[in-house]
């Protein structure tokens, strides 16, 4: 289902002064790293004779991390150890990560305008908790987070709402006044289920993701920050 691409003076600019606070997903929101982390799983399968079509991380992107590793199981008709398999992962996730991670277009300049104008900013992401710091520390983005939730915060992982209510705890803030960015049919629905705004974030990796939770879209964060100087 389609989502709206977001237009000049609509959602993010008739509220601008309603939400005090900007949460973004990792994955495929802030950074390309989804298809990356896609094919470290399917590089990660070649050790027990295998190796599955990295697309189909596709299904199943955003959701918890033993639902994504059984899914890659289950295609590969393999039933490893999940240490040994997850130490695979981590060493072509890595090494993908240093030679392929780029940001989401113009998503710094978005970040350096919320920090100007002093809103709260926080990290809400299902990842791990070393993809999160190499990540942030790779691109230098560090500096520009209040809060950061990873998969280590929480019970429950999207679509369940339990990382973004826990963000709105730790911000002090009610729903209404917290804006989000997501990529996946999984992050877009806890947040909603928490009760907050969603902008979907497209790309080539999650095209036939439902975004249609989602208030709009968009693609490069230059479009809000046309909105921002309107």
């Amino acid at each position: 289902m389609s989502t709206p691409k977001l237009r000049s003076r609509t959602l993010l600019n008739h509220k601008s002064e309603v939400y005090k606070a900007y949460l973004f997903d990792m994955d495929g929101t802030l950074v390309n790293s989804e298809p990356l982390k896609g094919k470290a799983l399917a590089l990660a399968c070649t050790f027990y004779g295998e190796q599955p079509d990295y697309h189909i991380y596709q299904d199943v992107m955003g959701q918890d991390w033993p639902t994504v590793t059984q899914h890659f199981f289950k295609a590969s008709k393999i039933n490893p150890n999940s240490d040994e398999f997850n130490l695979h992962f981590k060493n072509h996730y890595q090494a993908l990560l240093k030679e392929q991670l780029k940001l989401t277009k113009n998503v710094k300049p978005y970040l350096n305008h919320l920090k100007l104008k002093g809103y709260q900013i926080g990290l809400v992401s299902s990842a791990a908790g070393w993809m999160l710091e190499q990540i942030l520390r790779q691109l230098a983005l560090e500096e520009y987070f209040d809060i950061f939730i990873s998969q280590e915060d929480v019970d429950k992982h999207k679509p369940n709402p339990e990382a973004y209510l826990l963000a709105l705890e730790k911000l002090g803030l009610t729903p209404d006044k917290v804006m989000v960015f997501e990529d996946s049919y999984a992050g877009i629905s806890a947040a909603t289920k928490a009760g907050c705004d969603v902008i979907a974030i497209n790309h080539e990796f999650n095209r036939y993701n439902d975004l249609s939770g989602a208030k709009a879209s968009i693609s490069d964060f230059s479009e809000l920050l046309g909105d921002a100087n309107n």
